[in-house]
């Protein structure tokens, strides 16, 4: 039986065309040679080689595609990220290529995935509404379920950027101080009430000035793709020491991210805008007039593999570019690798959660060792098509 071509995709394969993620892969015969990839169907097309292959449309580019990390392609700027995903596109697409472009294709099966990007700075945002008032009525029953700044701007905290691991890096339970409500002292030891955080991370491309701040209009000269994150949770640490400055060792042990980096221009179809605000916002984040913020991505959350959970990101309150015009409003400048995320996604029905302290109500239970967890997404593209998001998983490890 003759091998199938890489050109012919199963019907309906949320990989195809209109998506070509982003990564970073090698294989068995050179593990130690990292290359740039573009997932198509079931197989990598490998970015390095195609300069050789079609060399007038991508040749000026081959020195961007040759570096062992997206990082060189990120901070080339969208210009460049457009000429490429088009040369890409035809070379998948037009047939009088593919005589050229099939040897460049490797199974996914068979490649080992990498970190796509080096990560310059992390941060993470608190942009469900939903997830806001779930853990606010957990916390403070008797109190206001947001706080009074929740609905002016988009809360966040820097994250630890060393600890960004590619999907299938597993995952150990972390230790830190705990001390429950009747306990008198505190003690230490493993977390006892490991979750889940699911959220869309959005990776920065083209670099911005220090004392600049990033506008809502320039969201897309700056944002190179989206990713699916889990950022990892120990509740019983991080309900210790949140107060008064917020999250620290509960969060920075283990933020894993899909190996695969959707281009931002692959989900035009899928944009739709937020839910309707309650107050006035200020200039820099009234995003009114601008093309809608929201995307429409589905995410599905699954653990050992059942489904718990399928978060809508859509109803995010705040966009992605309305946290980009924050992060950077004070001056603060961007660098090419960082990443910033969503915050948990969750939506206003039980089957909505993005984290195990929502779908218990707070009581449990939580992680236990062994358990693998794993998000997937999809989003509408054109023609009916489904733009897939690279999945993110982890499984649990004891404590060391």
């Amino acid at each position: 039986m003759p091998e199938q071509s890489p050109f012919d995709l199963a019907e309906g394969d949320p990989f195809g065309p209109h998506n070509l993620p982003y990564g970073v892969f090698s294989t068995a015969d050179a593990p130690g040679r990292h290359r740039i990839g573009v997932r198509y169907g079931d197989r990598v097309l490998d970015l390095s080689a195609l300069p050789s292959a079609l060399p007038a449309a991508i040749h000026p580019h081959a020195e961007l595609l040759a570096a062992p990390t997206l990082n060189p392609l990120l901070a080339a700027g969208r210009p460049v990220w457009q000429q490429i995903r088009a040369a890409v596109r035809s070379a998948v697409t037009d047939p009088a290529h593919h005589d050229e472009v099939a040897p460049l294709f490797h199974p996914l099966d068979e490649v080992t995935l990498h970190l796509p990007f080096e990560v310059a700075d992390y941060v993470d945002f608190y942009s469900s509404e939903h997830h806001a008032t779930n853990v606010g009525r957990i916390f403070r029953p008797n109190g206001e379920v947001l706080t009074p700044n929740w609905k002016h701007l988009p809360i966040g905290y820097h994250g630890r950027a060393g600890t960004v691991v590619p999907t299938g890096t597993p995952v150990v339970r972390p230790q830190g101080q705990r001390k429950a409500p009747e306990e008198e002292l505190p003690s230490f030891g493993p977390s006892l009430r490991l979750d889940i955080e699911a959220e869309v991370g959005f990776v920065v491309g083209a670099p911005s000035t220090l004392h600049e701040p990033v506008g809502l209009g320039s969201f897309r000269d700056h944002v190179f793709g989206v990713c699916l994150v889990n950022d990892w949770s120990a509740r019983d640490i991080q309900a210790w020491e949140y107060v008064p400055l917020g999250p620290f060792l509960g969060k920075s042990f283990a933020t894993s991210v899909s190996a695969w980096i959707t281009p931002l221009d692959a989900l035009d179809e899928a944009r739709t805008p937020p839910p309707a605000r309650d107050f006035p916002l200020l200039p820099y984040l009234d995003d009114s007039a601008a093309e809608p913020g929201g995307i429409d991505l589905r995410i599905e959350v699954r653990i050992n593999g059942e489904t718990v959970s399928r978060p809508p990101f859509s109803a995010m309150y705040w966009t992605a570019a309305q946290q980009l015009a924050h992060m950077t409003v004070n001056g603060a400048s961007l660098r090419t690798g960082d990443l910033f995320a969503s915050g948990t996604v969750s939506g206003p029905e039980p089957d909505q959660l993005g984290c195990l302290l929502e779908l218990t109500h707070g009581k449990g239970p939580y992680l236990q060792d062994g358990d693998e967890v794993t998000l997937t997404a999809w989003a509408p593209g054109p023609d009916g098509a489904r733009i897939g998001l690279g999945e993110v998983s982890g499984r649990v490890l004891p404590a060391v």
